[in-house]
C-alpha cells in the first residue's frame, strides 16, 4: 500500500509499504477513504523528530470502510463506514470507565511515562502506524471505531477522529459562563472549530491570530477577529473589548510553536541540531516550548477565569508564571481529547439536514495521498490559505 512516512525534519514521503494485517483477535483493518493532516503533525514535521524513526507512518484522523475483522469483533463488520479516534482506548479499564480515554490503562505507554497510545505519533505514544495511508490496522476495535451513516460525504464525519472532540473538550474545559466571553488564541483547525462550537452555544467569541486568511475565515463565521500583528498589547486590547476585566475564558489552541517566543524558537532549533538520543532528552526535559500564547492567555483572562489548553506542549522545564496564576485565581485545564466521551454529544449535529458547525466546508484543501509532501509544506508555511487538508488515498 501507499503511506505517508517520516524521513527527517521537513521530509515526509509517500512510500510503498506492506499492507497491515490482523494481529490480534480484537483488531480490524479499514480501507481509508479520507484522512486529515493535523496541526500536531506539524510538530513531527518540525520539532519532535528525535522521537520518530525513519519510515514511521504518520496520521491520526482517518475515516474509511471496514475491510477485515478479528475473531473477537462483533460491534462492526466488513462494509461498515467508520471513523477512527486518534487515541487508542479499550473502553473497559478504570480510566475509560471514567471518561478518560486518553489515559487508557490498557494502551498506556508506560515505558515513556505517557498516556494512551496514539496513531502515527512517535515512540512516546506507542509508535503505532498511522492513518495517512491506504489501509490502517485498528487495535482495540471492540471499542474505538465510530460507525457513521452511509450517504453524506466524508467531510460530515471525518473530524470526529480528532478536530471535533478536541475542540469540543477545549470548550467544555473552558467553562464559559452563560452569556460569557471566550477568547480563542490561534485560528488553525482546532481554534477555528472551537470558535464554531462556542458560537453555536451562544457565547461571545473573540478569535486571535496573525494569518489574514484565518482571521477572514473566522470573521465570516461571525467571530470578532483580532489581528495579533496590529496590537502591541493584545491582552490590553482584549480587556478593552470586555469592559476592562478580560474574557471569562481563554483557549490556547496554539501550543509549542507559537510566534513571538524567540527563546523557545532558539531551543527548538538547537534541539534539531543534536543527535536524536540527545535531542530527545533535551526536548523532553528542557524548556523548549514557545510560550507566547500561554503567557498571553494568562495575562488576558479575567481574574477568576479559566484557561483551556488544547495546543500541544512538550518541555517540562518551561517557565510558567505560577504566582500570576495563583494571584488571579485562574483555573487551568488541559489534556488530550477523550474522543469517545464526546461523540454522543457531537454526532447529532452531523446527522441532521443542516450543518451548524460548517463541517462540509471546513477543509480548505483536498489532495491525493501522493501529494502529501506538498500539503505538509503548504500547511507548515501557512501558504495558499491552508487551514485544513484532507488527503484522499
Amino acid at each position: 500500500m501507499r503511506a505517508v512516512a517520516w524521513h527527517g525534519k521537513r521530509d515526509v514521503r509517500v512510500d510503498t509499504v506492506a499492507d497491515p494485517r490482523i494481529e490480534r483477535p480484537n483488531d480490524i483493518v479499514i480501507k481509508v477513504t479520507s484522512t486529515g493532516i493535523c496541526g500536531s503533525d506539524l510538530h513531527l514535521y518540525e520539532v519532535l523528530g528525535a522521537f520518530l524513526s525513519e519510515g514511521d507512518i504518520l496520521g491520526h484522523e482517518p475515516i474509511g470502510v471496514v475491510e477485515e475483522v478479528g475473531a473477537d469483533i462483533t460491534n462492526v463488520r466488513p462494509g461498515d463506514r467508520v471513523v477512527i479516534p486518534f487515541n487508542i482506548s479499550c473502553g473497559h479499564c478504570w480510566m475509560c470507565k471514567r471518561g478518560l480515554m486518553a489515559q487508557c490503562e490498557t494502551t498506556q505507554v508506560r515505558s515513556e511515562g505517557k498516556g494512551a497510545a496514539l496513531f502515527g505519533y512517535t515512540r512516546l505514544y506507542g509508535q503505532v502506524p498511522g492513518g495517512q495511508a491506504e489501509y490502517l490496522r485498528v487495535p482495540e476495535a471492540q471499542f474505538g471505531p465510530i460507525v457513521v451513516p452511509e450517504g453524506p460525504s466524508d467531510d460530515r464525519f471525518v473530524y470526529l477522529s480528532d478536530v471535533l472532540p478536541t475542540a469540543w473538550q477545549a470548550v467544555e474545559f473552558a467553562a464559559v459562563p452563560p452569556g460569557g466571553t471566550l477568547a480563542v488564541l490561534g485560528l488553525g483547525p482546532i481554534g477555528d472549530m472551537c470558535t464554531r462550537i462556542a458560537s453555536y452555544r451562544g457565547y461571545r467569541v473573540i478569535g486571535v491570530d496573525l494569518v489574514p486568511e484565518r482571521l477572514a475565515r473566522a470573521h465570516a463565521g461571525g467571530v470578532e477577529a483580532v489581528d495579533l500583528s496590529e496590537h502591541d498589547d493584545v491582552a490590553e486590547w482584549l480587556r478593552e473589548l470586555t469592559g476592562g476585566r478580560g474574557p471569562d475564558s481563554v483557549i490556547d489552541a496554539v501550543g509549542m510553536e507559537a510566534h513571538g517566543s524567540p527563546a523557545g524558537k532558539l531551543a527548538q532549533t538547537a534541539a534539531g541540531l543534536l543527535p536524536d538520543a540527545l535531542a530527545a532528552r533535551f526536548v523532553d526535559k528542557a524548556g523548549v516550548d514557545r510560550l507566547a500564547a500561554l503567557h498571553l492567555a494568562i495575562d488576558a483572562v479575567r481574574r477568576g477565569g479559566t484557561i483551556s489548553l488544547s495546543g500541544v506542549y512538550g518541555g517540562t522545564a518551561d517557565p510558567v508564571p505560577l504566582m500570576v496564576l495563583f494571584d488571579k485565581q485562574i483555573q487551568l485545564r488541559m489534556g488530550q481529547a477523550n474522543v469517545k466521551r464526546w461523540v454522543d454529544d457531537i454526532l447529532p449535529l452531523l446527522t441532521g439536514d443542516d450543518d451548524p458547525l460548517g463541517v462540509e466546508s471546513f477543509a480548505t484543501h483536498r489532495m491525493p495521498l501522493d501529494e502529501a509532501p506538498q500539503a505538509y509544506a503548504a500547511f507548515q508555511q501557512k501558504k495558499d490559505g491552508t487551514v485544513k487538508v484532507l488527503l484522499q488515498p
